[in-house]
């Protein structure tokens, strides 16, 4: 996957031109958006994308942004929150562009995995560095390299 193509699938998850009110060509157009705050809807719009059933969307939802901070959220998520939404969508667009199927990357990243120690990757994911860990398992077997 090139940065380019991982940049607009991001984009493309998190709610694409009308959602995020700019066309997003480059991690550097990224950066600026999730700095400045993401608007609230790339949120719902990233858990419905993601999530594979209501009540995971929930859960996922809940665990990004807590549900009395959401509610004061009018527009635009803070910059933390944008980044934990942001994470969450470059996580499943890579393993959309590995898998080539939105529906097999959701089943990999909720089925626990041995060599994330048998956590899912959609938890693991909650964190930068767990985000790395599953960034890293995908991308090895994209290049079928030893897991």
């Amino acid at each position: 996957m090139s940065q380019t193509t991982g940049v607009r699938g991001v984009a493309r998850i998190l709610g694409g031109k009308a959602v995020l009110k700019h066309e997003v060509r480059s991690l550097g157009d990224l950066q600026r958006l999730v700095a400045n705050g993401l608007p609230v809807r790339t949120l719902e719009r990233t858990v419905a994308y993601i999530a594979s059933s209501p009540r995971e969307a929930v859960r996922l939802r809940d665990r990004l942004v807590a549900p009395a901070t959401r509610k004061r959220r009018k527009q635009r998520l803070r910059p933390a929150e944008s980044e934990r939404v942001e994470r969450l969508a470059r996580v499943m667009a890579l393993a959309e562009e590995v898998w080539e199927s939105r529906g097999d990357a959701r089943q990999f990243l909720t089925t626990p995995h041995a060599l994330l120690d048998g956590v899912r990757p959609l938890d693991l994911a909650q964190s930068e560095l767990g985000a790395r860990r599953v960034e890293e398992l995908l991308w090895r077997l994209e290049y079928s390299l030893p897991a």
